[in-house]
Order: C-alpha cells, then structure tokens, then sequence
C-alpha cells in the first residue's frame, strides 16, 4: 500500500513538473502599482504564464521601498522577482550626454522621465533576453508615450520575444482593474492619490488635474518637497571634463553621488519647479510637472563653464546636435546609431571643459554667477572685450572687416535694381 502511494505521489510530481516546464515565460515590469498589480494576475491565472517580474531602479527607489515592491510581487504569484540596480549604468549612458549636450526638451524639461524609460526597457530587454523569456510585458496605457518606448525598444533589441499589454489592450478602467484583482482575492489598498508621483535621478514628474488644463499651475501640496530653506546659500560646483566632481570641497566618488547630494542642498529651496508643455510620441499636446533642482543647476552651470572653454562653432553645433538628440531620446530612439555618433562627438568637447561654477541658491530660483577655469578662453592676455586688445591692430581690423564682407557687398553692388 506504502509502495502504491509513493508510486501516486511520484506520478503527480512528474506531471505537475511537466506542467511547470510547458508553460511559457514572461518577463513583466513592474512597480508595484495597480496596472502592473493587474497584470501580474492576469498573466498567470488567465493566461496560464509564467511570470517574472522585474523593476529597473533609475535612483527613484530606497531599500525599503525595493522590499516592499518585491513582497508585493511575490504575493501577487510571481516565479521570480529581479530589481536591478540601474543608476549609475543610467548616468553613464544617458544622463552623462543630457548634461554634455545642455539638453532642455522645449528650453524647459531636462527629460527626467523619457530619458529613464528607454534605461528601464533597455534593462528590461537583457533580462528577458538572459532568462529565455517567450514574452514581455508591461501595463503602459494606450495614452501615453511609455507604451511607445516600451514596445520600439523591445521590437528593436529582442524582436524575437512576444509584447503583451493588457491595459492597453484590454482598455481597461481603473475600476475594472480593481474589481479584477478582488475577485482573484486581491485586497491591497490602491486607493488613487491625487497627485501621480515618478522620482528618479534626473528629476521626480507630477502629475494631477492642473497638469490636464493649460491654463493651472500646480499647487503647493503637489510638490513632493516642501519650501524648508529660505535664507541664500553660495554652492562651488566643480566639474571635471564636463562631470560634476565636487561640491562646495566635497568630492564624490561617482557622479550620481554628487547628483543626489545636489538635490538635497537645492531642492528644500523649492528651485526646478516647472510645468512642461510638449508634443507627444503619437501626436497631441501634454503637461507635466516635475521638479528637477540638481539637474537644471548642473546643466546652466555646466553651460555658462562651456562659454567660457569651448570655441563658438564648438558651441554652434553642440546645440545643433543637443537639440535632435534630445528630442530623439524623448521619442525612444535611444538605439538608434546615429545617438552613438553624437554622443561621441559631444564627449570629445568636453576635454577642456573643466573648472568651479559659482552658484547661489534662493527660495524658488537660482543664479549661476560665474566661473574660474585654466581654460577659460576670455584670458586678458589676449585682450578685454570692449576695452583693448593685445593680438591685432586697428589696421588689422580694417582690412578683416572689408575681406570678411566682401561677397555681401558684391552681391549688394550686382542685384542693385532688386533693392529698389
């Protein structure tokens, strides 16, 4: 009798194991929230997948944070749950260019969340890669322009794997999420704050009623940190071939150290506050809102050092270049080669961009007030602007002045009859 039960029991074993080993893998990103909540659910138990999911931390998570999202996921029935520690790898592929570049998407948003998607899917992509995954998931609605970002980089580094978006897919309603989950006996509170939260590194956006007009600033209570400073501090920021490196004599192992460090001197003051205004991937205007002190701090100071280091077609073509950068980044074509041919051109200028950038911090704004580097090209041994100069003569000047516009005037003196 003994021996018929171990006999049953072994069976059993082998057919559950042979079950397991049909079904087929999805890697699902995940936050924790009610979209991605929902889907961890609906994969399993209505699509009979399994799931493995994974969040990709570009600096927006601490510890305790992390532990809670990976308690949640096991709960929810995961197989497996990954958090990758993306934040330097975030700044050296990203961020290090956005600052090379003085990159402000419509001269205001420094791209705090565009510029973390396409990390947080590139991420993604390697890890279902790495654990042969047959599908990947993730819960972008069909509104925005993650689902854009989400499914090109997908498409473009692991086209082989199958995308799955129930949300979008599915249209669903908050609502329906919701009853969804408690009817799979899911009772976590997702009670909907008034205001939608996305920290990272380069920035924390915000998101509510006032983001949806055009005509209402965001209050306040909106703010995820609060006005605590209002006496006027002096920063010396230090940058080493174009990285931040030190502050006020503090020198930081790795730049993301001295972002962070940044964003707590400067953010209490309330500074990088701001409303963007800008076309989506799939064709209409958005606001959102974000604070961003650290960032827009580094990248007036590290542009004012660049005045003063860099040549003017140096300049010139930075910006040109910053500028499609920038918006081809915030559209998901971070793999796309062209990227890799900027980026290399904009690293090679950053050589003498060394030097300390006076700054000054006040409630609500900041002024960046000067600089001092051994590059800094408005040397007086070559003369002051306005005042006098040491390399030319007035003689010089003259001559320079007529052979500089001489084709202008030649075109003026034969195309007379078209002035009149």
């Amino acid at each position: 009798m003994l021996a018929e039960l171990l006999s049953a029991a072994n069976i059993e074993a082998v057919e559950k194991n042979q079950v397991q080993e049909m079904k087929k893998k999805v890697v699902l990103a995940f936050s924790g929230g009610l979209d991605t909540s929902y889907c961890a659910i609906y994969l399993s138990q209505e699509l009979g997948l399994e799931v493995h999911s994974v969040i990709v931390n570009t600096g927006g998570f601490n510890d305790e944070e992390l532990e809670h999202i990976e308690k949640r996921a096991y709960a929810l029935g995961v197989s497996s749950h990954r958090a990758v520690d993306a934040v330097q790898g975030y700044y050296e592929t990203c961020i290090k260019y956005l600052i090379y570049g003085n990159v402000l998407k419509n001269n205001t948003y420094p791209l705090s969340v565009s510029a973390e998607r396409v990390t947080q899917a590139t991420a993604i992509a390697e890890y279902a890669k790495e654990i042969s995954a047959d599908y990947v998931a993730h819960g972008s609605t069909g509104a925005g322009n993650d689902q854009v970002r989400f499914d090109m980089i997908f498409n473009i580094l692991i086209p082989q794997i199958g995308i799955i978006a129930p949300i979008r897919e599915k249209k669903l309603s908050r609502e329906e999420e919701i009853s969804f989950l408690k009817s799979h006996g899911v009772e976590f509170n997702f009670e909907k704050a008034r205001y939608s939260i996305n920290k990272g590194l380069w920035g924390t956006s915000v998101g509510g009623a006032e983001t949806l007009t055009s005509n209402l600033m965001l209050p306040e209570e909106a703010w995820p940190t609060p006005v605590t400073k209002t006496n006027p501090e002096a920063l010396e920021l230090n940058f080493v071939n174009g990285e931040l490196t030190a502050i006020n004599g503090t020198n930081y192992e790795h730049p993301t150290a001295a972002i962070q460090a940044l964003q707590a001197l400067a953010q209490p003051f309330g500074i990088g506050r701001d409303i963007h205004v800008g076309d989506t991937i799939i064709g209409i205007k958005g606001r959102v809102g974000f604070e961003a002190a650290a960032p827009l701090i580094i990248i007036k100071a590290h542009h004012l050092l660049e005045k003063h280091t860099l040549t003017k077609w140096q300049l010139n073509w930075k910006d040109q270049l910053a500028m499609f950068y920038g918006n081809w980044l915030h559209e998901g074509q971070f793999h796309d080669p062209i990227m890799r041919n900027i980026e290399a051109f904009m690293a090679d200028t950053q050589h003498t961009v060394t030097g300390k950038v006076f700054v000054e911090l006040m409630p609500y704004r900041f002024q960046v007030i000067g600089i001092e580097s051994e590059h800094d090209l408005m040397s007086s041994k070559f003369g002051s602007y306005g005042e006098m100069n040491n390399a030319w003569t007035g003689e010089d000047v003259k001559g320079f002045s007529k052979i500089f516009g001489n084709q202008v005037m030649i075109y003026h003196k034969v195309n007379a009859s078209l002035n009149k």
